[in-house]
């Protein structure tokens, strides 16, 4: 199997170089621009030959783009649509009038698009070995619409993807907080885990009130408060609030920054959650998780619960989790969440009335077990895991059955 990650290297230049790739990065952004708005007025056309005949002179004549450059733009602009094509039948969007209340859900296509995808930040694509390379002395060379410029990269912390079983592929420039970013793909060949020889299994359980809840085989339970996270969460809001109401440039440009800083602390959190787990994990583990696909648009809370809710990086987590996971020999899956938090996890009684939602607990009618709701959770996921690892490639709970 393959595992696939993405080096956030920064890149050192001169302020030259820096100016001929800002404006390749314009031009680059322009020609996407193009494509998108080519593929939106033709009915949202995705074959990328025929773009390539209608657009590939445009592009060249227009953005100044070299051939190599305009290929780029063509196959970044498709995989961005079909990307949004898959998000619609996995997760359909749904919304809410703001006059009527009612909620509306989008079709499962993208026909529901009401202007073409927009490409207004400067960026880059260089494919690796034409757009970029490395040099002898350590440096990167990388090609701009007027010459190739050399750049020096900062690779602490990379060391160990840059040996010869780590494939590098195509990289993408970034500008953010006044540096030059290198996002380079790399992926690797690691051998296929076999379910059969897991022995230790790990549900986890993830939350607002607890950021996750772990429960593995030998009985362990461990909980991480998300009442820090959440609080920290609220005075960025705040600040966003006091911001947007001034309506001047410089608070434009502060909740820019402010937006940058808390996306990078959340995935700092989740990069910690996700390195711990993996780390405390003994050898042999599969991790199981929950399948949140549309936690989003079930929400129906009030307005405090559902912010939370949408600024919480469910995915974020699970995706830091398997990469980590996969290089250090383990799997990870995920699992229906259907019943999870009902379902008694000494007796196997479904019964939504047992969990006390307020108060945070769960106490079954039947046997009298007792605990904390999301602990159940976890220990539901870990019988899910079980069942995963004797065979059932999709593992849930049926209140038919079961119940």
């Amino acid at each position: 199997m393959k595992q696939a990650v993405t080096l956030k290297m920064r890149i050192t230049l001169t302020a030259e170089d820096a100016l001929l790739l800002q404006e390749t990065m314009r031009q680059f952004a322009l020609g996407c621009q193009l494509v998108s708005q080519y593929v939106f007025d033709h009915e949202f056309v995705l074959d990328q030959y025929a773009l390539h005949e209608a657009l590939y002179r445009q592009l060249r004549t227009e953005s100044g783009l070299k051939a190599q450059m305009a290929q780029s733009a063509i196959r970044l602009v498709v995989g961005n649509y079909k990307t949004v094509q898959t998000q619609m039948k996995d997760e359909p969007y749904t919304f809410q009038d703001r006059y009527t209340g009612a909620w509306t859900r989008c079709p499962r296509d993208l026909t529901w698009l009401r202007q073409p995808l927009q490409y207004r930040q400067p960026q880059l694509k260089l494919v690796r070995n034409r757009d970029w390379s490395w040099l002898q002395d350590g440096r990167l060379s990388l090609n701009t619409l007027a010459k190739r410029i050399r750049v020096t990269p900062h690779v602490q912390g990379f060391e160990q993807y840059l040996a010869p079983d780590w494939k590098l592929g195509t990289a993408t420039v970034v500008h953010t907080g006044g540096h030059y970013f290198l996002h380079i793909a790399a992926t690797k060949e690691l051998p296929a885990v076999d379910r059969t020889q897991l022995e230790n299994i790990v549900g986890i359980d993830r939350g607002l009130r607890f950021v996750l809840v772990s429960h593995d085989t030998a009985g362990h339970t461990s909980f991480v408060s998300g009442k820090a996270i959440t609080n920290k969460r609220a005075k960025y809001n705040r600040l966003r609030q006091q911001l947007q109401r001034k309506h001047t440039k410089s608070a434009k440009r502060r909740l820019g920054r402010l937006s940058g800083r808390e996306n990078r602390w959340m995935s700092d959190v989740n990069h910690c959650l996700s390195k711990t787990l993996v780390a405390n994990a003994s050898p042999k583990t599969l991790f199981v998780v929950e399948d949140l696909t549309g936690v989003r648009q079930q929400s129906r809370s009030q307005a405090q619960a559902r912010r939370e809710l949408h600024s919480w990086a469910f995915f974020e987590l699970e995706q830091f989790l398997r990469y980590k996971a996969v290089l250090a020999g383990y799997e990870v899956v995920a699992v229906s969440a259907q019943y999870t938090s009902q379902r008694c996890a000494q007796c196997g009684r479904i019964d939504e009335t047992q969990r006390d939602r307020q108060r945070h607990e769960y106490r079954c009618t039947v046997c009298g077990y007792q605990s904390n709701d999301d602990r159940i959770a976890a220990m539901n996921l870990v019988t899910l895991g079980q069942q995963y690892v004797a065979g059932n490639n999709q593992p849930r709970f049926t209140k038919e059955v079961i119940g």
